[in-house]
């Protein structure tokens, strides 16, 4: 079995934009005639240079190759050129490649991919979503309301989401696609303590899940020899209302 094919598919997410400005989807077939599918990450140039970029990994490092050695092609792809070094926007294109080559590989084992590179770990994970207004926050207001921020939050806590997000129709490119734009670092700290506020129900404590996951923190950090770091309570040193990043190494607080 052999690489032999590529489709790239640049598509853009339904209206109002949610997800990125557009998605960068390969299919690859073998001589076999099994297909994989992957999502290339893409972020530092535009879709049409990425699909050249794309086009030109998998024809220099991986046509008429093995799907199976997926090791010896992101070598290739890794290191090729005078440099030896990585390149982003190349490891971008091998990212979804190497995802086409499992799907290759699972559907031609019968086997789901999470058992050919070492079998399931957790029945269940956590999830995570972005904080999109409902259909009756208005744009642009809706990335400047601490409030509006905090209603999406405690309707996400609560498991009850708001209605679908509203249409395309009367809202302008510029807000459906951007992020919420940063103008003040005092907008975000009030944006985040509304949030805070809100959700700190007896069923979800905020403080509770960044203590837990400070404390988590400190012990990594003692297995790896920060033990000043480690011996410090996050009530000690930060008060409750200057409570540091969960995921932040304490070395970065310092």
């Amino acid at each position: 079995m052999k690489l032999q094919d590529l489709d790239i598919i640049v598509t853009a997410p339904p209206a109002p934009g949610w997800g990125g400005r557009y998605w960068i989807l390969v299919k690859i077939t073998t001589d076999t005639g099994i297909t994989g599918w992957g999502e290339c990450y893409a972020s530092s140039v535009g879709p049409d240079a990425m699909t050249a970029v794309i086009k030109d990994v998998f024809e220099r490092h991986m046509q008429d190759e093995n799907p199976e050695n997926i090791e010896l092609m992101f070598r290739r792809v890794y290191s090729s050129g005078f440099t030896q070094r990585p390149d982003l926007t190349v490891m971008g294109a091998w990212s979804g490649l190497e995802i086409a080559c499992w799907d290759i590989l699972g559907k031609d084992r019968d086997r789901p991919v999470h058992a050919l590179i070492g079998g399931r770990l957790n029945d269940k994970i956590r999830a995570y979503t972005y904080l999109y207004p409902a259909p009756h926050h208005p744009l642009p207001d809706f990335w400047a309301s601490a409030d509006m921020a905090a209603e999406v939050a405690v309707a996400m806590v609560n498991s009850t989401p708001l209605a679908p997000t509203r249409s395309a129709q009367g809202t302008c490119h510029r807000c459906m696609t951007s992020k919420p734009p940063s103008r003040s670092a005092k907008k975000s700290v009030t944006r985040l303590a509304r949030v805070r506020t809100c959700c700190s129900a007896p069923t979800v404590s905020f403080q509770r899940v960044v203590r837990s996951a400070w404390a988590k923190q400190s012990k990594n950090s003692a297995r790896c020899g920060m033990k000043n770091q480690s011996r410090q309570t996050p009530s000690a040193k930060w008060p409750r209302s200057r409570m540091p990043c969960a995921f932040r190494s304490p070395r970065a607080n310092a």
